[in-house]
């Protein structure tokens, strides 16, 4: 089987996979795992300065990844406001995501992705340096993708600390048993 090929092959179920859990995670009764959170909150925040770090040659590249970061944390900021907390006597201490807000920053994202895609698949099979015929910068190199990704970090960094610090709080308010 060709190279260019077996990509699409094994990028194509690890994102519908990714998909289905981001999607079925925005539903429902979620309990607060704070080490998963933590852990979330660490790797948007090494990748966002990874991304602001290679963005810095371009400042149309840094506005649109810092414009990006600005409205994700608004929008992480009104999911919290928009989230119902709860004590489940299996689950202990959850919370139920509004639905809305994290499908939207997550179909967003994964639309540019996809618009994206054929001009990724051509660099990638194209070899002999002839000039593409879907034109438009790489997928890194343009503002909007790197605005999108930065409502992407900005959202889930803004939430899930959000979470952990309402979480500390329900907890400093419960009395000792």
């Amino acid at each position: 089987m060709a190279p260019h090929f077996t990509a699409p092959l094994v990028l194509i179920p690890i994102l519908i996979f990714w998909v289905w859990r981001r999607v079925r995670s925005q539903f429902g009764l979620q309990p607060i795992r704070r080490k998963r959170m933590i852990v979330r909150i660490a790797i948007f925040g090494v990748l966002g300065v990874v991304v602001a770090l290679s963005a810095m040659h371009d400042m149309r590249l840094l506005a649109g990844f810092g414009g990006g970061i600005v409205a994700g944390a608004a929008l992480g900021l009104l999911g919290l406001r928009l989230s119902r907390f709860e004590i489940d006597p299996v689950k202990g201490d959850c919370y139920v995501p509004n639905p809305y807000i994290g499908a939207l920053v997550t179909v967003l994202f994964l639309g540019r992705l996809l618009w994206r895609y054929p001009l990724l698949m051509q660099q990638m099979q194209d070899s002999t340096g002839a000039p593409s015929p879907i034109s438009g910068p790489p997928l890194g190199q343009s503002p909007l993708t790197l605005a999108l990704f930065g409502l992407f970090v900005g959202y889930y960094i803004c939430y899930y600390a959000g979470l952990l610090i309402h979480h500390q709080r329900i907890l400093q308010g419960r009395p000792e048993s």
